[in-house]
């Protein structure tokens, strides 16, 4: 049967995951027309989407999922035959100290976007609603087991509780107003154009200027990682061939603890600086824990595999190098990033 979603509208697509989604679909489906809703705050880098900016088939649209107004005003006019969900504050540092906005952002947005969705699923039995959430809603693992669809939730930060809950209104939505949706749920990403908030990218800013490596605790929590140009074919599949009412986990089949990785990623640095192996070891620094830090995510991407033929391209090893290399031969805009607001926010959360 033809495809009849044409109008699709990518939330938060200046944003890392974000970028590859939109490029992705852009580049692959020349017959819709992509819009991209992003609210350009520290994390929404259009920088991200240059090679793309004067496609035919894409639109750059700067608001606020918070403001529900624009968004009623804007789903009337445009009329989307489908929404990819991936605008949110994600950085669960940031939602310790600055609960509300997550709140604000997570919950309330999508709550925004839930709504005026209805009156065109109502008008168009093709429209999807695709929500991308994240392995966190489901809690901490022990030594062993898997995170699997049916786990039950129990997040344990400010972030996680507020994906958790917009993950809750997405099937409220789907059950009481009977709106289409799919959910997915992945594990960390890495990869280009990530923000240099999160560890892979931090690193690899912190060791090129030489400065400490910050490592929560023991450095033994251990999370599954998966590289981001894996994630945008998955929600590729998960947006045209995933049932509705279905929620899907991504993950990488990479579980690695924290300081394990920091020293991959220190070995290889070493090894394009063409410096002495151990020299980027030195600056790792154990710093105090965050409080509600989960000790270990794993996840079972056995249902999107067998449903829908998706399983990582690269091992971790790989996309680690393939990311490195950009970084490095995208220093201009790693140095445009980490300019002001970012260092204060910086300093701030890594200054013990």
């Amino acid at each position: 049967m033809e495809n009849t979603r044409k109008n699709i509208l990518i939330t938060g697509g200046a944003g890392f995951i974000g970028s590859h989604v939109v490029r992705r679909f852009v580049n692959t489906y020349k017959e819709y027309q992509i819009y991209n809703l992003d609210a350009l705050t520290y994390a929404g880098n259009l920088e991200n989407l240059k090679d793309i900016e004067d496609a035919p088939n894409y639109s750059l649209i700067k608001g606020d999922i918070t403001h529900s107004d624009f968004i009623s005003d804007l789903f009337s006019k445009k009329k989307f035959d489908g929404v990819i969900h991936l605008a949110a504050e994600s950085h669960v540092d940031r939602s310790i100290t600055e609960p509300l906005s997550f709140v604000k952002t997570n919950v309330l947005g999508t709550v925004n976007l839930l709504s005026a969705s209805l009156e065109l699923a109502n008008n168009n039995q093709d429209f999807i609603f695709y929500h991308i959430s994240t392995d966190e809603v489901y809690g901490a693992l022990g030594k062993e087991g898997l995170f699997s669809e049916t786990t039950p939730y129990s997040p344990n930060s400010p972030y996680s509780a507020s994906k958790a809950s917009s993950d809750h209104f997405v099937r409220a939505y789907g059950e009481t107003y009977g709106l289409p949706y799919v959910i997915s749920n992945c594990s960390n990403n890495y990869g280009p154009n990530q923000f240099p908030e999160k560890l892979i990218p931090l690193f690899i800013n912190n060791i090129i200027h030489n400065k400490p490596l910050p490592v929560y605790g023991d450095g033994k929590y251990t999370r599954d990682w998966l590289y981001v140009k894996d994630h945008a074919e998955a929600i590729d599949l998960v947006f045209h061939h995933g049932k509705r009412g279905e929620t899907y986990n991504i993950g990488g089949f990479n579980e690695w603890r924290n300081i394990d990785l920091t020293k991959v990623l220190c070995r290889v640095m070493d090894k394009k600086l063409n410096q002495l192996e151990g020299t980027s070891e030195e600056l790792i620094t154990f710093v105090k824990n965050r409080p509600g830090h989960d000790l270990r995510y794993a996840i079972d991407a056995s249902k999107i595999y067998k449903e829908l033929g998706w399983k990582p391209s690269v091992t971790f090893e790989e996309g680690l190098e393939k990311t490195i290399d950009w970084y490095f031969d995208n220093l201009e805009w790693l140095r445009h990033v980490t300019s002001g607001d970012y260092r204060e926010y910086y300093k701030k959360q890594y200054q013990q």
